[in-house]
């Protein structure tokens, strides 16, 4: 039992081994079939697998389960368009292909039906193709440059219906009218031919053929210098390739434009032209402007229809001979310094007239600063008197303010000093009432009152003095004239014996007490 497993795991080893196809990447594997039909003596491949040779279906990346005893197979690399290129399959299966026909026939993208070039192209990548139904060829891509023209040729296509003309119609065999303006293209090379036609501006000098001359007419020899920029147009860009191009010369055309189209029209019009003038009058500048003029025009006028554009035709330099150049060229040399001489002439007088202006310019900007200051310093003026007189109108008004302050303050004072007289008068009014009646007092005896009023002050004096003696009958004589002191009780005996000395001391008490009651009043 164990043998038999083993013989059977091993089998199946063994069978899926070699039943296995395993296709990597970038890979493809070609299948041969070893049973089946026969091929015919005119096919190549087989069309299915009903028929034995190799197979046109391809098997791609990844695993796949055949029957070796009856499919072989070869696992082989992809084929690759790098970058920067293009690749053109080439059938090499399917029936020939008549006369003059290239292109192969497919009957779908994989299944060619005639051999020859496939039309199209494939791009950069992979592609699982078959070597043995298509071979590839790797072409670059057509590149127009800034500046060119793609001019466009059909290969194939039907042919045109009018094979004399330069140009045919779109999708006829032969050059498009139609170009292609600067950019990549991938275009197969069987079926497509693009040319770049440089429609830059190109410039040719005239004496680069030669020496450029003609006879005036007059018989001398004039030699003459000129430059031509020219360009070819782009919107005639095919119609200009297909006249002008010489397959010896490639895409460039600039020598036969120049050979065939520049050259032949500039020595055309010098010798038509210049025939017409006198060798002197190619020295003066009028004629020399007008032959420039007319020359460019010219130019101009022949080329344009012909696809090429004048951009400038210029003469750099006419020389008539020497024998007729020396005198007029002398005189025209006067006539140029006269004409110098006025131009400097008129340029002093306008360089006069120019200071005079910046003179009155500059007067006319003093005017308008001074202008300008006066009123800035006027402003000034009126903004310093507002000023002013808005002060002098505040001080004012405090003066105002002050002095009727002032006033009030004089009526104050003199209130206050009226108020200071009355009283002192009624002061004096009140003493001299005292006076008076003191005075009537000693019966309107007023050198006895003022006697009495000094014995009054006099007595405290003597009182003072006098203090040991204050019991003497001198003091009591004063004592009387004082209302302070109070009289001694005198024995009755004493008052007897003295009498009259009693009552006059009786009646100076009485004055006194009623000159101080007066007094107090």
């Amino acid at each position: 039992m164990f043998f038999v497993c083993l013989v059977v795991i091993f089998g199946s080893w063994m069978t899926y081994s070699m039943f296995r196809i395993d296709v990597g990447t970038g890979e493809m594997a070609i299948l041969v079939h070893k049973v089946g039909k026969d091929l015919g003596n005119d096919d190549e491949l087989a069309s299915s697998a009903e028929y034995k040779g190799v197979q046109v279906d391809v098997l791609t990346e990844g695993r796949h389960f055949r029957n070796p005893f009856f499919w072989d197979w070869e696992v082989i690399p992809q084929t690759v368009i790098p970058e920067g290129k293009l690749g053109v399959k080439v059938s090499l299966t399917g029936e020939d292909l008549g006369y003059g026909e290239f292109l192969a026939r497919m009957k779908d993208e994989s299944t060619p039906l005639t051999k020859g070039v496939v039309p199209g192209v494939m791009r950069p990548g992979r592609y699982p193709i078959n070597p043995y139904v298509f071979a590839v060829e790797e072409h670059l891509p057509v590149t127009i440059d800034a500046g060119y023209k793609g001019v466009v040729t059909n290969l194939t296509g039907r042919m045109p219906e009018n094979p004399n003309a330069l140009l045919v119609a779109t999708g006829e065999r032969g050059v498009q009218p139609d170009t292609l303006d600067p950019g990549t293209y991938y275009v197969n090379p069987y079926e497509t031919r693009i040319n770049q036609l440089d429609c830059r501006s190109q410039r040719f000098n005239l004496s680069q053929s030669g020496e450029m001359g003609f006879p005036s007419k007059d018989g001398f020899w004039v030699r003459l210098d000129g430059i031509i920029e020219f360009r070819v147009n782009p919107e005639k860009a095919a119609e200009v390739y297909v006249t002008y191009n010489e397959d010896t010369n490639g895409d460039q055309i600039d020598e036969e434009l120049i050979l065939k189209v520049i050259l032949p029209n500039a020595r055309s019009f010098c010798r038509l032209q210049g025939s017409n003038s006198l060798g002197r009058d190619f020295i003066q500048g009028e004629t020399r402007t007008k032959f420039q003029e007319d020359f460019q025009e010219a130019m101009r006028t022949a080329c344009e229809p012909l696809g090429i554009e004048i951009i400038q035709a210029l003469i750099t330099r006419i020389r008539p001979p020497d024998q007729i150049a020396a005198p007029v060229r002398d005189r025209e040399i006067a006539k140029q310094e006269e004409l110098q001489y006025q131009q400097q002439i008129l340029q002093q007088e306008s360089e006069q007239k120019l200071a005079v202006e910046t003179a009155l310019v500059g007067q006319k900007r003093a005017l308008v600063e001074a202008d300008q200051k006066v009123v800035k310093l006027t402003t000034e003026a009126k903004r310093e008197q507002e000023v002013a007189v808005t002060k002098a109108n505040e001080q004012l008004k405090v003066a105002e303010y002050k002095l009727e302050a002032a006033k009030d303050e004089a009526a104050a004072i003199l209130a206050r000093g009226q108020a200071e007289a009355d009283i002192i008068r009624f002061q004096n009014e009140a003493e001299a009432a005292g006076w008076k009646t003191a005075v009537e007092a000693f019966s309107g005896n007023g050198m006895q009152y003022a006697q009495f009023v000094m014995f009054e002050k006099m007595a405290k004096a003597y009182r003072q003095i006098m203090v040991n003696t204050a019991d003497s009958p001198i003091m009591r004589v004063f004592e009387a004239f004082d209302p302070s002191v109070t009289a001694p009780s005198v024995p009755q005996d004493s008052v007897t014996a003295d009498a009259p000395v009693d009552e006059a001391e009786t009646s100076a008490n009485e004055v006194a007490a009623e000159a101080s009651g007066n007094s107090a009043n």
